[in-house]
C-alpha cells in the first residue's frame, strides 16, 4: 500500500463519525494496489536476481527466490513504470502494517513473518538488506516500516478507534503480522521442530517451525520469521484439492469412494506414477501444465489414477522439503482434505510419520489472538510458554492417531523406492533426466 506525505496527518485527526475511506482516500499515492494473485513481475524478478547473484544467493539472503506476488519486484515494477508517482510515495506499508496503523493512528511497523516474505530483508541479521533494497528501488529504506523481529505491542487503540468502534482507550495494538506465520501459532507449533504441519486446500502446504537457519543447497520454499525471532519454513504446492477433486469427478466418485479406495489398494500403486500438473506448478517448478503418466498407468483406471494422485502429492512433499531439517515425528493435516482418511494414510506411509488430522476453524486467525495475548502476558510481567498458551486454549480434536506399517514404509522408503522412482520420472519430465522412465504416456 503506496502513502503520500498526507497520511500520518490525516490519521491524526480522524473524525470518528466518518469512516475510514472517506477521510484517508487522498492519502494513496498508487491508486490501485496488486495483490498476491499478480505474478506479472517476472522481468523484475529476473533484474533482481542477477543483481543478488543468482536464485541461490537472492534465497540464501531474503529467504526465498525473487517471488513475482512479492513486496520487492513490484515495488521496483512500480517505480519504472510511474517514476513520478513512486517519487511522491512516502511510505509503503505491507497490508498487516497498513491495518495496524489503522488501530493505533500512526505509521506502524511490519514483523518478520509478513517482512521476510518481500525479497526486502536479510533473514540473518533481522534487518532491511541494503544489497536488496538497492536491487529494487533508490531511496527505498526511509520508505519502508521498522522491521520487528519478535512480537511486541506496538501503541494503543488511537482515539477515533476507541470512539468509533468502542474500543478501551488503554487496548493494545500487537504488531500485524501474515496468516501462515499466525497459522503456525494458531497450530501450536511456535517452539515445536519435531512436528510439522499440511494443510489441504486449493493449494497444498507443507510448514513447520526452524529453530535455527538451515544450509540451503537449494532454493525451494520460503522462511519466513516467527513470532519468537525465529524461523518458520512453508513449501508451496499448487495443485492441491483441484487436482484431487478432478481426478475423483472422472470417475463420478464421492469423497468417501475416493477415500476407500486408497485404503483398498496397495501402497506403492504397482509402479504406476503419475505427475498432476493440472495447472503450472510452483513446487518443483513446471511451467508447462499437464498430466504425465508413467508405469503403464491409464486414463481409464480408476483405482491407479485415484492412486496415483494422492501418493504424487505425498511425495512431492517429501521430496521437495528435504532442505528443512530433520524429518518431523509427527504430522498435523488441516483444511478441506484433512477428514478424508485415506489421504491421511498415504501421507503416514510416505512420511513414516504419525498423521492426524486438526481442524482448526480459522487457524490464522486464533494464532493471531495467541500472539496477542502471549504478547499482553509478558509486559504484565506473566510470562508463559508458548506451549502451555496453546494448551491453555485448545482442545484437540479427538482423532486416531494414523501410524504406518513397516511394510509400507518400504515400498516407499527403500533403496529401490517408489520415492526414487517418482524422482526420477519428476526430473525427466522437467528436462533433469536423461533417461526416459519406463512406460512413459503424456
Amino acid at each position: 500500500v503506496y502513502f503520500n506525505s498526507t497520511f500520518e496527518e490525516r490519521l491524526k485527526s480522524l473524525d470518528s463519525s466518518s469512516p475510514y475511506h472517506k477521510q484517508i482516500r487522498h492519502s494513496f499515492s498508487r491508486e490501485l494496489s496488486p495483490v498476491w494473485m499478480d505474478s506479472s513481475t517476472q522481468k523484475e524478478c529476473s533484474e533482481i536476481t542477477q543483481a543478488l547473484g543468482g536464485t541461490e544467493g537472492v534465497a540464501r539472503l531474503t529467504g526465498s527466490v525473487a517471488t513475482e506476488r512479492f513486496a520487492g519486484p513490484q515495488i521496483r515494477k512500480f517505480w519504472k513504470n510511474h517514476p513520478k508517482k513512486y517519487e511522491k510515495t512516502v511510505h509503503v506499508a505491507l497490508v498487516s502494517s497498513f491495518l495496524t496503523s489503522l488501530l493505533i493512528g500512526r505509521m506502524a511497523p511490519t514483523d518478520s513473518g509478513d517482512g521476510f516474505g518481500t525479497n526486502l530483508a536479510d533473514i540473518r541479521a533481522g534487518k532491511w538488506s541494503e544489497k536488496a533494497m538497492a536491487a529494487v528501488a533508490p531511496g527505498l529504506y526511509n520508505r519502508l516500516p521498522q522491521l520487528l523481529v519478535i512480537d511486541e505491542c506496538v501503541g494503543r487503540v488511537s482515539p477515533y478507534v476507541a470512539e468509533r468502534f468502542g474500543f478501551r482507550t488503554d487496548t493494545e495494538v500487537l504488531v500485524g503480522s501474515g496468516d501462515n506465520p499466525c497459522s503456525l501459532a494458531g497450530l501450536g507449533l511456535l517452539g515445536i521442530p519435531d512436528i510439522h504441519a499440511i494443510s489441504l486446500g486449493t493449494s497444498d502446504t507443507y510448514f513447520g517451525y526452524m529453530k535455527d537457519l538451515v544450509h540451503r543447497e537449494g532454493s525451494e520454499g520460503h522462511i519466513f520469521g516467527a513470532a519468537d525471532g525465529r524461523f518458520m519454513f512453508l513449501v508451496c504446492f499448487k495443485n492441491g484439492s483441484p487436482a484431487r477433486e478432478t481426478v475423483k469427478d472422472w470417475y463420478g466418485l464421492s469423497w468417501d469412494d475416493f477415500s476407500r479406495i486408497l485404503l483398498e489398494t496397495a501402497p506403492g500403486n504397482q509402479g504406476k506414477i503419475m505427475l498432476p500438473y493440472f495447472l503450472p506448478e510452483i513446487t518443483p517448478l513446471a511451467l508447462e501444465p499437464g498430466i504425465r503418466r508413467f508405469g503403464g498407468l491409464l486414463a481409464e483406471d480408476a483405482p491407479g489414477n485415484i492412486r496415483a494422485v494422492a501418493e504424487a502429492q505425498a511425495m512431492a512433499m517429501y521430496l521437495h522439503s528435504g532442505w528443512t531439517g530433520p524429518r518431523p515425528r509427527s504430522i498435523l493435516v488441516t483444511a478441506g482434505g484433512s477428514e478424508n482418511r485415506g489421504l491421511l494414510t498415504v501421507i503416514s506411509q510416505v512420511f513414516e510419520a504419525e498423521v492426524r488430522s486438526f481442524e482448526v476453524k480459522e487457524s490464522a486467525a486464533l494464532g493471531a489472538a495467541m500472539r496477542a495475548a502471549h504478547a499482553f502476558l509478558c509486559s504484565q510481567g506473566k510470562a508463559i510458554k508458548w506451549r502451555d498458551l496453546f494448551e491453555s486454549l485448545v482442545r484437540r480434536k479427538a482423532k486416531e492417531v494414523i501410524r504406518p506399517g513397516v511394510e509400507a514404509v518400504r515400498i516407499y522408503q527403500g533403496p529401490n523406492g517408489l520415492l526414487s522412482l517418482y524422482r526420477a520420472c519428476e526430473r525427466f519430465a522437467l528436462g533433469y533426466g536423461k533417461n526416459r522412465p519406463p512406460h512413459a504416456v503424456f
